[in-house]
């Protein structure tokens, strides 16, 4: 298999990645038989993602829209020089925001269904 990369946790463990590419598109190869050995972390590498989730909760929570629920969708690109980055969708970069909202409980009626267990 080829375009294998290898990036190392913090502690020590592997991640092997397929089918990374640099910034110009270009397959890495690797010196051997092993796959091509990552610059940063796995963590240091996703680090700039999780501020961007940090950074995009923080505006969709904060505003005056006030959500009960958020959820982001990043495409992230795993590349051994540069880390992480969010990957290109159909033009731009790729984000999915999905916000919700739960419908505000109706108040019990005394004649409701509940009432009827309640004697």
């Amino acid at each position: 298999m080829d375009g294998l990369v290898e990036f190392k946790t913090e502690d020590g463990a592997r991640v092997v990645v397929e089918g990374v590419e640099d910034e110009d598109g270009a397959r890495l190869v690797s010196r051997g038989d092993g796959p091509a050995q990552a610059a940063r972390t796995f963590e240091g590498s996703l680090e700039g993602v999780r501020a961007a989730a940090e950074s995009a909760l923080r505006v969709f929570r904060d505003g005056s829209l006030r959500p009960d629920s958020v959820e982001l969708e990043f495409g992230v690109k795993l590349s051994a020089e540069a880390g992480a980055v969010i990957a290109k969708g159909s033009a731009e970069g790729h984000l999915v925001v999905k916000l919700s909202w739960s419908p505000e409980p109706s108040p019990t009626r005394p004649d409701g269904p509940e009432a009827a267990g309640r004697s």
